[in-house]
């Protein structure tokens, strides 16, 4: 039994000065449906597994070694006061790509990787201990960050349709990412299906389940189409992560040479284009939570957006040295946290505590690597997942990134800085984005470029979002009064 906690105050934890311990069935409830649900979604972690292999040149049982990492990284945040479900950073994985592309395949392409996000973590934790994030983004034109986004999100989507050195493209599975990614875009984003799921309760169970049911579908209608091999079974309980050819061969413990001084030069303009998309996960979360608080005055959820920086800061340092990784270590699963927060705001019978629902649901993830037929039922689909995962991706990227232009100007802008980033990397996009603002904009008014904007969220508006909130809370009393009536 977990601590109880006052009501209206915070869940209680072993303060650590800006950081907040909470171990589960202590410090909060364990909650069993958000962990059976993580073990099926580990499934969306291990399609990294295809990349690696294919850009690092790693074996699948080394690969799942580096998931594993980063899946038990995950569980800083809520164990250390992050209410929320970390995830990667994944509109920034196909620039990544592109960045360390540039670079021999080998010890050189890995040293590339290790500067990069050494030096990303490093400036996180930078900013988060000295509280100044939000106004590192604050200086940043509209136009370079629609561009930035409108980029990552032309690169997902070249991922899939170009060949890549190591990649399987849609050539490879043309009928089943049709039709999987057609069931996953009808489920996340289609007006239909949201109208659906909210007179059904056993559609609206499935809308919470995200990829999932097209990840389900892949299995069963690849082998039909002749594109995938049914799954096999060794008869291992547990999987077997090779953590000892990782170490020896692929990180600076072993045969990786320190990077040089000019590798992380060259890896600044990308870390300055992946913070901008982890800046807009940073609002997403505090949002989210915000907005999930307004059904739960039982509890008082503290989020930080500075000590968020410093454990997904520290979790990027930590796997530089332990186990570099294209998926980055990022500070929200945004699909996935508004599930846990839709739960959360049925009440303390559904889910008692915030932390308990994200912290459960990661445990369930890194559960799921472990177990041997799982990873062998999704080890065909891997390659359709990553396809599947770039194309959602991508979608969401274009259109966070469209409506960050604020003007005609900022959306040409971030047109042409976008499409160079997407072909030539993340330095040419940057520099052509603030080239062509200080060409454009040059004379005019000083604040035009920073025109303020409200954050901009892949699922509903804040507007249709503050609709439901009252809808939900005008329920809540009525069925009170009733009850009262009774």
């Amino acid at each position: 039994m977990s601590l109880q906690r006052t009501y209206g105050e915070e869940q209680p934890g072993i303060s650590l000065g800006k950081l907040t311990m909470r171990l589960p069935f202590v410090h909060y409830r364990f909650e069993w449906p958000d962990f059976i649900q993580g073990l099926l979604l580990c499934t969306v972690c291990l399609s990294i597994i295809p990349v690696l292999t294919g850009k690092l040149g790693m074996s699948f049982e080394v690969a799942l070694a580096i998931v594993i990492l980063n899946g038990t990284l995950y569980l800083a945040h809520v164990t250390f006061g992050d209410p929320v479900v970390p995830g990667w950073i994944t509109p920034a994985i196909p620039l990544i790509i592109a960045h360390v592309g540039n670079f021999d395949p080998g010890v050189e392409r890995m040293q590339a990787l290790i500067a990069f996000q050494m030096t990303f973590g490093l400036f996180c934790i930078v900013l988060g201990t000295t509280g100044i994030a939000k106004k590192v983004v604050s200086y940043i034109p509209n136009a370079v960050q629609s561009g930035i986004l409108l980029g990552a999100g032309f690169s997902a989507v070249l991922l899939v349709f170009e060949p890549g050195e190591g990649l399987k493209s849609f050539d490879a599975y043309p009928w089943t990412i049709t039709i999987c990614i057609g069931l996953a875009f009808y489920l996340l984003f289609a007006e239909h299906f949201k109208k659906l799921r909210h007179k059904n309760k056993i559609l609206y169970h499935i809308s919470n389940l995200g990829m999932m049911p097209a990840l389900a579908l892949a299995i069963i209608i690849g082998p039909m189409f002749g594109e995938i091999s049914w799954p096999t079974y060794d008869g291992n309980i547990f999987t077997r992560p090779d953590f000892a050819t990782l170490f020896s061969d692929f990180t600076m413990l072993g045969a990786i040479p320190i990077p040089s001084f000019t590798m992380f030069i060259s890896a600044v303009p990308l870390v300055l284009s992946a913070y901008i998309v982890v800046f807009g996960d940073v609002l997403q979360s505090q949002a989210l939570i915000e907005d999930a608080q307004k059904y739960r005055p039982d509890e008082k959820i503290d989020y930080d957006p500075n000590r968020s920086h410093m454990i997904f800061g520290g979790r990027n340092v930590f796997m530089s040295v332990f186990g570099p990784d294209i998926s980055m270590c990022g500070p929200l699963w945004a699909a996935m946290q508004v599930v846990i927060c839709e739960r959360y705001k049925h009440g303390p019978e559904a889910m008692d505590s915030l932390h308990g629902g994200a912290g459960s649901f990661r445990w369930g993830t890194w559960a799921g690597y472990f177990i041997a037929p799982i990873v062998s039922t999704v080890k065909p689909i891997l390659g359709v997942g990553l396809a599947s995962t770039m194309l959602i991706q991508g979608y969401v990227s274009v259109r966070i990134g469209v409506l960050k232009s604020k003007t005609f100007n900022d959306l040409g802008i971030a047109g042409v800085s976008g499409a160079i980033l997407a072909t030539r990397g993340a330095a040419w996009g940057l520099g052509a984005a603030l080239l062509l603002c200080l060409l454009i904009y040059l004379g005019g008014d000083k604040k035009r470029p920073y025109i303020s904007e409200e954050p901009v969220f892949p699922g509903d508006s804040p507007e249709k979002i503050a609709e439901q909130v009252k809808a939900r809370q005008k329920e809540a009393q009525d069925r009170a009064v009733a009850r009262d009536d009774s």
